[in-house]
């Protein structure tokens, strides 16, 4: 299969207008749905990626958003993802699955886990930057690549279908984290609610912004170009602010067994909450900042109830290395949440002191 998916890569990189005599292609990266290989040519380096249909199914319109995004932001002078054209000059190409090249960006680095409080409020103000300059980009243009992404109420009745089917049989061995997600069944609406009612402004969002989707310069340390924009869609910024401290503000990595090691930091989110709001400081409303640690808390609960979905209809959507990694993943959310609970009015104190 290995060896299939290699012969698959270099066939498809053909297609493009790369530069130079390709030298080497092999994987690359640490995401979790679409297949990316590293493209060495003797001329430059590139990143090509094979596009998970199953997960975003409508390929032109995930690709008008990046296009028209990159192109947006490249415009303000922005560092971002340059899309490579196909030799017939289409945005990606459609043969044996579905794939794009990217130009690759040379001398940065991505961090897994947040390595310094420094580290942390530079992805923060990279990410408030990256949304304060698509404050000026009309939403209501972009796809919804993923429909009710972060619809989290639909995100638990879909946990009670996946629960109620139980296909796997797996349910039994995770009763305390079904419960953990069924007595919050109240508490997921708060966002969807404020976006209905317009007290929280529609915006452009990112949607995944997890700290490895920063790439850094590796000789400086500040934040070169945000990647990964197949979730770019019309959302709240409290979704991209909330999933950046789910994921940052851990003391460990996502998928850590040893759940003593896993923590929510509330120097990590003072840390990230001053660089993002020293950057959205003039385009956040009230309601916004009330809703900022809701918004941390909510994003770590559903992600978690999406990896357990996940783990009881039997590892479809994200990937996998071993038999129970998706409820490993729900576990170490569970824990972030829970403590995100105990400390809301630490997290709140912390805003209002950036804001003031």
């Amino acid at each position: 299969m290995a060896e299939n998916n290699l012969e698959q890569s270099k066939n498809a990189i053909g297609k493009f207008a790369i530069e130079g005599n390709l030298l080497d292609v092999r994987p690359y990266g640490e995401g979790h749905i679409n297949t990316t290989y590293l493209i060495t040519t003797d001329r430059k380096r590139y990143i090509l990626q094979k596009m998970n249909t199953r997960v975003f199914p409508d390929s032109d319109g995930l690709m008008r958003n990046v296009c028209g995004v990159t192109e947006y932001l490249r415009a303000h002078d922005m560092e971002t993802l340059r899309v490579v054209p196909t030799r017939k000059g289409d945005s990606y190409w459609k043969g044996d699955g579905c794939w794009r090249v990217y130009d690759f960006i040379e001398d940065t680095v991505s961090y897994q886990k947040a390595e310094s409080q420094d580290i942390f409020a530079e992805s923060g103000r990279a990410f408030g930057e990256f949304m304060k300059f698509l404050d000026g980009y009309d939403a209501e243009k972009l796809t919804e690549t993923i429909p009710d992404f972060h619809n989290t109420p639909k995100r638990f009745a879909d946990f009670k279908a996946a629960l109620q089917a139980d296909v796997c049989q797996r349910r039994a061995e995770c009763e305390r984290e079904v419960s953990y997600f069924l007595d919050h069944a109240e508490d997921y609406g708060k966002i969807v609610k404020a976006l209905q009612d317009g007290s929280v402004p529609l915006r452009v969002t990112h949607n995944d912004t997890k700290l490895n989707n920063i790439l850094m310069d590796a000789q400086t340390g500040k934040a070169r170009a945000i990647i990964d924009f197949d979730t770019i869609m019309p959302g709240s910024m409290l979704y991209d602010f909330g999933d950046s401290i789910r994921f940052g503000a851990s003391t460990a990595v996502e998928d850590e067994r040893d759940l003593s090691k896993v923590h929510f930091s509330p120097e990590l989110f003072r840390a990230y909450a001053n660089g993002f709001l020293g950057e959205m400081r003039d385009c956040i409303t009230p309601r916004e900042a009330e809703l900022l640690p809701y918004g941390a808390w909510l994003m770590t609960a559903e992600c978690g109830m999406r990896f357990l979905a996940d783990y009881l209809s039997g590892d479809v959507y994200f990937a996998t290395k071993y038999a129970d990694h998706n409820l490993v993943r729900a576990r170490t959310q569970i824990r972030l949440a829970s403590e995100m609970e105990a400390k809301e009015e630490e997290m709140h104190r912390i805003v209002s002191e950036i804001l003031k």
